[in-house]
Protein backbone atom coordinates (compact mmCIF):
# COMPACT_ATOMS: atom_id res chain seq x y z
CA UNK A 1 0.00 0.00 0.00
CA UNK A 2 1.53 3.14 -1.04
CA UNK A 3 0.26 6.72 0.57
CA UNK A 4 0.93 10.01 0.01
CA UNK A 5 3.39 11.39 2.30
CA UNK A 6 1.74 14.95 2.59
CA UNK A 7 -1.87 13.41 3.34
CA UNK A 8 -1.12 13.57 7.25
CA UNK A 9 1.44 16.92 7.44
CA UNK A 10 2.56 18.52 10.30
CA UNK A 11 0.55 21.49 11.42
CA UNK A 12 0.40 24.47 14.15
CA UNK A 13 -1.59 25.98 16.65
CA UNK A 14 -1.28 28.98 16.61
CA UNK A 15 2.68 29.39 17.61
CA UNK A 16 2.85 25.60 18.27
CA UNK A 17 4.02 22.67 16.18
CA UNK A 18 2.57 19.91 15.82
CA UNK A 19 4.41 16.98 14.22
CA UNK A 20 1.53 14.54 13.41
CA UNK A 21 -1.69 16.07 13.04
CA UNK A 22 -3.41 12.59 14.90
CA UNK A 23 -3.86 13.31 18.74
CA UNK A 24 -5.82 12.09 21.79
CA UNK A 25 -9.44 14.13 21.92
CA UNK A 26 -10.19 14.85 25.84
CA UNK A 27 -12.20 12.41 27.30
CA UNK A 28 -13.95 12.42 30.85
CA UNK A 29 -13.22 9.78 33.71
CA UNK A 30 -10.23 8.24 31.26
CA UNK A 31 -8.34 11.12 29.79
CA UNK A 32 -5.89 11.45 32.86
CA UNK A 33 -2.32 12.04 33.04
CA UNK A 34 -1.43 8.03 32.48
CA UNK A 35 -3.29 7.56 29.85
CA UNK A 36 -1.85 10.94 28.08
CA UNK A 37 1.38 9.37 28.56
CA UNK A 38 0.64 6.19 26.92
CA UNK A 39 -1.12 7.85 23.86
CA UNK A 40 2.07 9.80 23.52
CA UNK A 41 4.79 6.94 23.66
CA UNK A 42 2.61 5.31 21.31
CA UNK A 43 2.64 8.12 18.19
CA UNK A 44 0.03 10.89 19.32
CA UNK A 45 1.07 14.08 17.93
CA UNK A 46 -0.58 15.42 21.01
CA UNK A 47 -3.44 14.55 23.35
CA UNK A 48 -5.81 16.92 25.95
CA UNK A 49 -6.31 15.85 28.91
CA UNK A 50 -9.49 15.30 30.25
CA UNK A 51 -12.41 17.98 30.23
CA UNK A 52 -12.36 20.26 33.66
CA UNK A 53 -14.86 22.84 35.28
CA UNK A 54 -13.34 26.30 34.93
CA UNK A 55 -14.61 26.77 39.08
CA UNK A 56 -12.99 23.70 39.78
CA UNK A 57 -9.41 24.38 38.89
CA UNK A 58 -9.71 28.08 40.38
CA UNK A 59 -10.57 26.19 43.68
CA UNK A 60 -8.50 23.47 43.45
CA UNK A 61 -4.71 23.94 44.65
CA UNK A 62 -2.70 20.80 45.96
CA UNK A 63 -3.21 17.09 46.94
CA UNK A 64 -4.34 14.11 45.34
CA UNK A 65 -6.96 15.54 43.10
CA UNK A 66 -3.88 18.78 41.71
CA UNK A 67 -1.24 15.68 41.69
CA UNK A 68 -4.12 14.14 39.20
CA UNK A 69 -5.82 16.94 37.04
CA UNK A 70 -2.86 19.49 37.08
CA UNK A 71 0.02 17.32 36.15
CA UNK A 72 2.35 17.75 33.11
CA UNK A 73 5.43 15.46 32.30
CA UNK A 74 7.99 16.22 30.02
CA UNK A 75 7.46 13.68 28.01
CA UNK A 76 3.66 14.62 27.31
CA UNK A 77 4.19 17.49 25.06
CA UNK A 78 2.27 18.71 23.29
CA UNK A 79 -0.85 18.56 25.54
CA UNK A 80 -3.60 20.62 26.19
CA UNK A 81 -6.30 21.36 28.88
CA UNK A 82 -9.93 21.52 28.10
CA UNK A 83 -12.05 23.36 30.42
CA UNK A 84 -16.12 23.97 30.37
CA UNK A 85 -17.99 26.06 32.36
CA UNK A 86 -20.67 28.97 32.49
CA UNK A 87 -19.09 31.48 34.22
CA UNK A 88 -17.64 33.95 32.19
CA UNK A 89 -15.70 35.40 35.33
CA UNK A 90 -13.81 32.07 36.40
CA UNK A 91 -12.95 31.15 32.95
CA UNK A 92 -9.86 32.95 32.20
CA UNK A 93 -8.25 32.32 36.42
CA UNK A 94 -8.47 28.75 35.41
CA UNK A 95 -6.64 28.85 32.25
CA UNK A 96 -4.30 30.88 34.17
CA UNK A 97 -3.76 28.23 36.42
CA UNK A 98 -3.21 25.63 33.68
CA UNK A 99 -0.74 27.43 31.61
CA UNK A 100 0.90 27.92 35.00
CA UNK A 101 0.95 23.78 35.55
CA UNK A 102 2.17 23.95 31.76
CA UNK A 103 -0.44 22.60 28.91
CA UNK A 104 0.47 24.14 26.04
CA UNK A 105 -2.80 25.03 25.15
CA UNK A 106 -6.36 25.22 26.32
CA UNK A 107 -9.07 24.30 24.25
CA UNK A 108 -12.92 24.96 25.28
CA UNK A 109 -15.54 22.41 25.29
CA UNK A 110 -18.52 23.67 23.94
CA UNK A 111 -19.93 20.58 23.01
CA UNK A 112 -20.19 18.12 25.92
CA UNK A 113 -23.93 16.51 25.06
CA UNK A 114 -24.16 15.01 28.64
CA UNK A 115 -27.50 15.77 29.95
CA UNK A 116 -26.55 17.39 33.62
CA UNK A 117 -23.96 18.98 31.65
CA UNK A 118 -26.36 20.79 29.00
CA UNK A 119 -29.32 21.01 31.69
CA UNK A 120 -26.83 23.23 34.09
CA UNK A 121 -25.77 25.33 30.82
CA UNK A 122 -22.32 24.26 30.00
CA UNK A 123 -20.94 21.95 27.67
CA UNK A 124 -23.17 21.83 24.21
CA UNK A 125 -25.76 24.30 25.54
CA UNK A 126 -23.40 27.17 24.50
CA UNK A 127 -24.09 26.06 21.05
CA UNK A 128 -27.34 27.71 21.43
CA UNK A 129 -26.17 30.84 23.19
CA UNK A 130 -23.29 32.94 21.10
CA UNK A 131 -22.79 35.48 22.43
CA UNK A 132 -22.55 33.55 25.70
CA UNK A 133 -19.74 31.44 23.91
CA UNK A 134 -17.97 34.15 22.22
CA UNK A 135 -17.55 36.28 25.30
CA UNK A 136 -16.01 33.21 27.10
CA UNK A 137 -13.38 33.18 23.72
CA UNK A 138 -12.50 36.82 24.29
CA UNK A 139 -12.48 36.56 28.24
CA UNK A 140 -10.31 33.59 27.56
CA UNK A 141 -8.10 34.96 24.48
CA UNK A 142 -7.63 38.22 26.86
CA UNK A 143 -6.27 36.05 29.74
CA UNK A 144 -3.55 33.76 28.73
CA UNK A 145 -0.30 34.82 27.10
CA UNK A 146 -0.19 35.64 23.06
CA UNK A 147 1.70 32.71 22.41
CA UNK A 148 -0.50 30.41 23.90
CA UNK A 149 -3.00 28.59 21.60
CA UNK A 150 -6.85 28.75 22.49
CA UNK A 151 -8.96 26.35 20.69
CA UNK A 152 -12.41 25.03 20.30
CA UNK A 153 -14.25 21.84 20.71
CA UNK A 154 -17.91 22.52 19.09
CA UNK A 155 -20.87 19.88 17.68
CA UNK A 156 -22.82 20.74 14.39
CA UNK A 157 -25.79 22.15 16.63
CA UNK A 158 -28.25 22.00 19.58
CA UNK A 159 -30.07 19.78 16.42
CA UNK A 160 -30.67 19.87 12.86
CA UNK A 161 -32.44 23.34 12.66
CA UNK A 162 -31.49 26.07 10.32
CA UNK A 163 -31.67 28.19 13.73
CA UNK A 164 -28.93 25.47 15.23
CA UNK A 165 -26.59 25.65 11.84
CA UNK A 166 -26.67 29.63 11.89
CA UNK A 167 -25.59 29.65 16.00
CA UNK A 168 -22.68 27.20 15.00
CA UNK A 169 -21.25 29.40 12.14
CA UNK A 170 -21.63 32.40 14.05
CA UNK A 171 -19.62 30.43 17.04
CA UNK A 172 -17.16 29.33 14.32
CA UNK A 173 -16.46 32.35 12.66
CA UNK A 174 -16.85 34.10 15.87
CA UNK A 175 -13.84 32.02 17.52
CA UNK A 176 -11.33 32.68 14.98
CA UNK A 177 -12.13 36.53 14.74
CA UNK A 178 -11.34 36.28 18.42
CA UNK A 179 -8.12 34.88 18.06
CA UNK A 180 -8.66 30.77 18.17
CA UNK A 181 -5.78 28.83 16.53
CA UNK A 182 -8.18 25.98 15.72
CA UNK A 183 -11.74 24.42 16.29
CA UNK A 184 -12.42 20.92 16.41
CA UNK A 185 -15.64 19.90 14.85
CA UNK A 186 -17.52 16.57 16.44
CA UNK A 187 -20.20 16.29 13.55
CA UNK A 188 -22.95 14.77 15.55
CA UNK A 189 -25.52 17.13 17.20
CA UNK A 190 -26.08 17.40 20.91
CA UNK A 191 -29.19 15.68 20.73
CA UNK A 192 -27.94 12.78 19.35
CA UNK A 193 -25.91 12.90 21.74
CA UNK A 194 -23.10 9.31 20.81
CA UNK A 195 -25.79 7.73 18.80
CA UNK A 196 -26.02 7.52 15.18
CA UNK A 197 -23.28 8.07 12.62
CA UNK A 198 -21.49 11.54 12.60
CA UNK A 199 -22.06 13.81 9.59
CA UNK A 200 -18.68 13.88 7.67
CA UNK A 201 -20.20 15.87 4.99
CA UNK A 202 -20.96 18.38 7.67
CA UNK A 203 -17.47 18.46 8.42
CA UNK A 204 -16.28 18.66 4.57
CA UNK A 205 -18.65 21.43 4.24
CA UNK A 206 -17.37 23.06 7.59
CA UNK A 207 -13.48 22.63 6.03
CA UNK A 208 -14.14 24.53 2.96
CA UNK A 209 -15.90 27.20 4.57
CA UNK A 210 -13.09 27.43 6.86
CA UNK A 211 -10.02 27.75 4.05
CA UNK A 212 -6.84 27.86 5.61
CA UNK A 213 -7.93 27.88 9.04
CA UNK A 214 -7.17 24.89 11.04
CA UNK A 215 -10.21 22.48 11.46
CA UNK A 216 -9.61 19.20 13.21
CA UNK A 217 -12.47 16.30 13.18
CA UNK A 218 -13.49 14.05 15.36
CA UNK A 219 -16.57 11.24 15.46
CA UNK A 220 -16.43 7.57 14.93
CA UNK A 221 -12.42 7.36 14.30
CA UNK A 222 -12.11 3.34 15.79
CA UNK A 223 -8.91 2.73 13.54
CA UNK A 224 -6.28 4.30 11.58
CA UNK A 225 -8.23 3.66 8.44
CA UNK A 226 -10.81 5.70 10.16
CA UNK A 227 -8.61 8.58 10.55
CA UNK A 228 -7.12 8.27 7.53
CA UNK A 229 -10.26 8.24 5.38
CA UNK A 230 -11.56 10.94 7.57
CA UNK A 231 -8.76 13.37 7.25
CA UNK A 232 -8.78 12.13 2.73
CA UNK A 233 -12.56 12.87 2.54
CA UNK A 234 -13.56 16.21 4.52
CA UNK A 235 -9.97 17.75 4.16
CA UNK A 236 -9.69 18.48 7.92
CA UNK A 237 -6.30 19.51 9.03
CA UNK A 238 -5.76 16.74 11.43
CA UNK A 239 -8.24 14.13 13.41
CA UNK A 240 -8.48 13.59 17.64
CA UNK A 241 -9.49 10.30 18.33
CA UNK A 242 -11.82 9.89 21.56
CA UNK A 243 -13.13 6.44 22.14
CA UNK A 244 -11.12 4.81 19.79
CA UNK A 245 -7.99 5.17 21.58
CA UNK A 246 -9.76 3.36 25.02
CA UNK A 247 -8.05 0.47 25.45
CA UNK A 248 -6.07 0.78 22.25
CA UNK A 249 -3.60 3.28 22.30
CA UNK A 250 -1.97 1.53 19.33
CA UNK A 251 -3.95 3.18 16.67
CA UNK A 252 -1.91 6.29 17.28
CA UNK A 253 1.60 3.64 15.84
CA UNK A 254 -0.83 2.51 13.66
CA UNK A 255 -2.40 5.16 11.83
CA UNK A 256 1.80 6.63 11.30
CA UNK A 257 2.64 3.53 10.23
CA UNK A 258 -0.42 3.17 7.39
CA UNK A 259 0.27 6.78 6.64
CA UNK A 260 3.73 5.71 5.62
CA UNK A 261 2.37 2.92 3.59
CA UNK A 262 3.57 0.51 6.50
CA UNK A 263 0.56 -1.52 8.03
CA UNK A 264 0.80 -2.32 11.42
CA UNK A 265 -0.64 -5.23 12.48
CA UNK A 266 -2.26 -5.48 16.12
CA UNK A 267 -0.17 -5.36 19.14
CA UNK A 268 0.78 -9.22 20.19
CA UNK A 269 0.02 -10.18 23.55
CA UNK A 270 3.58 -9.52 24.85
CA UNK A 271 3.25 -5.79 23.51
CA UNK A 272 -0.07 -5.77 24.88
CA UNK A 273 0.65 -7.10 28.91
CA UNK A 274 3.95 -4.54 28.61
CA UNK A 275 1.77 -1.57 27.43
CA UNK A 276 -0.95 -2.51 30.33
CA UNK A 277 1.81 -3.00 32.70
CA UNK A 278 3.28 -0.09 32.30
CA UNK A 279 -0.60 2.53 32.38
CA UNK A 280 -0.80 0.17 36.08
CA UNK A 281 2.42 1.67 37.34
CA UNK A 282 2.29 5.40 36.04
CA UNK A 283 -1.48 5.23 37.66
CA UNK A 284 0.09 3.92 40.81
CA UNK A 285 2.24 6.94 40.67
CA UNK A 286 -0.55 9.29 41.34
CA UNK A 287 -3.49 7.37 42.67
CA UNK A 288 -1.79 5.34 45.27
CA UNK A 289 -1.73 1.28 45.17
CA UNK A 290 -5.05 1.40 46.72
CA UNK A 291 -6.95 3.39 44.76
CA UNK A 292 -5.18 2.29 41.07
CA UNK A 293 -6.65 -0.80 40.86
CA UNK A 294 -10.52 0.56 41.08
CA UNK A 295 -9.03 3.21 38.41
CA UNK A 296 -6.98 0.87 36.29
CA UNK A 297 -10.37 -1.69 36.19
CA UNK A 298 -12.22 0.36 33.37
CA UNK A 299 -9.10 0.08 31.01
CA UNK A 300 -8.62 -3.50 31.77
CA UNK A 301 -12.26 -3.91 30.27
CA UNK A 302 -11.31 -1.95 27.66
CA UNK A 303 -7.51 -3.72 26.92
CA UNK A 304 -9.24 -6.96 27.24
CA UNK A 305 -11.03 -6.50 23.62
CA UNK A 306 -8.14 -6.72 21.92
CA UNK A 307 -7.32 -10.25 23.59
CA UNK A 308 -8.48 -13.75 21.77
CA UNK A 309 -10.26 -14.43 24.37
CA UNK A 310 -11.79 -10.72 25.23
CA UNK A 311 -15.09 -11.88 27.88
CA UNK A 312 -12.90 -13.90 30.18
CA UNK A 313 -10.03 -11.42 30.36
CA UNK A 314 -12.61 -8.66 30.78
CA UNK A 315 -13.82 -10.66 33.95
CA UNK A 316 -10.36 -11.08 35.04
CA UNK A 317 -10.37 -7.81 35.02
CA UNK A 318 -13.50 -6.80 37.03
CA UNK A 319 -12.80 -9.10 39.09
CA UNK A 320 -9.48 -7.55 40.32
CA UNK A 321 -10.09 -6.34 44.13
CA UNK A 322 -6.61 -6.15 45.53
CA UNK A 323 -3.30 -4.85 44.17
CA UNK A 324 -1.15 -7.83 43.31
CA UNK A 325 -4.41 -9.28 41.42
CA UNK A 326 -3.49 -6.86 38.69
CA UNK A 327 -0.04 -8.91 38.19
CA UNK A 328 -1.86 -11.95 38.33
CA UNK A 329 -4.28 -11.34 35.57
CA UNK A 330 -1.17 -10.55 33.26
CA UNK A 331 0.83 -13.19 33.91
CA UNK A 332 -2.02 -15.33 33.64
CA UNK A 333 -3.42 -13.88 30.60
CA UNK A 334 -1.01 -12.69 28.89
CA UNK A 335 1.92 -14.63 29.25
CA UNK A 336 5.40 -13.80 30.71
Amino acid sequence: MTRDPELLPPFRLGSLAVDFPVGLAALSGYGDWPMRVIAKRLGAGHTTAEVLLSQFVVNVSKGRKARRFLRVSDDEHPVGAQLMGDAVESIGAAAAKLVEAGFDWIDLNFGCPVKKVVGKCRGGYLLSRPEVALEIVSRLRDAVPPEVPVTVKMRRGMDDSPESRDRFYAIFDGAFARGAAAVTVHPRTVRQRYDGRSSWEFLREVKRHAGDRVVLGSGDLFTAHDCLRMVAETGVDGVMVARGAIGNPWIFAQVRALAAGRPLPPPSLDQQREVIAEHYRLAERIYGPVACGRVMRKFGIKYASLHPQPERVRDAFVAVRKPGQWRTVLEGWYGV
